[in-house]
C-alpha cells in the first residue's frame, strides 16, 4: 500500500468517525482536537434537522387540528381537514393498516367523501378482506375515478369523482366476490352516514371545461350593459341640432 493510499484511508476513517460522533451527539471540539492532533483532517458534518411532534400529521395534536381546505382553482371551500386527514385526501398517502375506524364497521349505512360528503359506497357492497382496510366490490355509479398510479407501479387509484380526493387502490381478479373486485379504501378518506340519518349537502365546485349557465347569463348581462352606455355616450357626444333631426334629414344645406 503506497503512502498516499495509506493518508486517503486515514482521511476517509475520519470522516466517518466525525459523522458517527455528530449523528449520535458525540462531537466535541475535544474529539476533533484529537483527530487534529494526529493529523488527520477532520470534516464538519452537521446534524440532521430533528422534526418536531407537532410536524408530523399522526400525532394527536395534528389530528384534532383544523385546516381549511379551499380549492381555489374551482372556486370552492371544501370540509375542514385535520393534518392526518390531508396527508392522506390530499397528499395520497395511506393510514396504517388495522387502524381505520371503519375496518370492521358491518352497520347499514351509506359511505361518504370526507372532503365533499359526495356518496361513494352503500354499506351492501362491503365485504371482508383482512386487507386491513376498508373493502367494497363496488361503488355508487359515477361517484368514483380510476386513475393509473403516478408512481411507476401498475396499480390503479381511487379518487372522489367531485372533488378529486385520495381514496385508496381498486384490485381486480383476485376472486374475494362475484365482481371480482375489490375497492382498498382509506377509513379517514370517508365519512358513515347511518341508514336512515340524512346525508349532508354534497359540497361541488366547478370542473374544468364545466359550462357555469349562471354566470355565462350574468356576463351576458354586462356586455349588454356596457354597449347600452356607449350608445347613450355617443347620443349626448351628438350637437343638439343633430341629435333632434328627423331620420333621413341632412346635415348640409339645400340638400334633399
Amino acid at each position: 500500500m503506497t503512502h498516499k493510499q495509506i493518508y486517503w484511508l486515514a482521511g476517509s476513517m475520519a470522516v466517518l468517525c466525525g459523522a458517527l460522533c455528530v449523528r449520535s451527539g458525540l462531537s466535541s471540539q475535544s474529539t476533533v482536537d484529537s483527530l487534529s492532533g494526529q493529523g488527520l483532517a477532520v470534516t464538519r458534518v452537521a446534524a440532521p434537522p430533528v422534526e418536531s411532534e407537532t410536524d408530523k400529521p399522526g400525532t394527536p395534536a395534528n389530528r384534532r387540528k383544523k385546516a381549511v381546505d379551499k380549492d381555489d382553482k374551482a372556486n370552492v371551500e371544501y370540509n375542514e381537514l385535520t393534518a392526518a386527514e390531508a396527508y392522506v385526501i390530499l397528499r395520497r398517502g395511506t393510514e396504517r393498516a388495522f387502524t381505520g375506524e371503519y375496518t370492521d364497521l358491518k352497520e347499514p349505512g351509506t359511505y361518504i367523501c370526507r372532503r365533499c360528503n359526495a356518496s361513494l359506497y352503500y354499506s351492501d357492497s362491503k365485504f371482508e378482506s383482512h386487507c386491513g382496510w376498508p373493502s367494497f366490490d363496488d361503488e355508487i355509479k359515477g361517484a368514483v375515478k380510476r386513475k393509473p398510479e403516478i408512481d411507476g407501479t401498475r396499480r390503479i387509484e381511487i379518487v372522489c369523482n367531485n372533488c378529486g380526493g385520495h381514496l385508496g387502490h381498486v384490485f381486480l381478479g383476485e376472486g374475494y366476490t362475484a365482481k371480482n373486485t375489490r375497492h382498498c379504501v382509506n377509513s379517514i378518506s370517508m365519512k358513515f352516514i347511518a341508514k336512515g340519518q340524512k346525508l349532508p349537502e354534497v359540497i361541488k365546485g366547478k370542473r374544468k371545461g364545466e359550462f357555469d349557465a349562471k354566470r355565462a347569463d350574468a356576463e351576458a348581462k354586462k356586455d349588454d350593459a356596457k354597449k347600452d352606455e356607449g350608445k347613450d355616450a355617443v347620443d349626448s357626444a351628438k350637437p343638439k341640432s343633430e341629435a333632434t333631426k328627423p331620420a333621413g334629414a341632412s346635415s348640409k344645406d339645400g340638400e334633399k
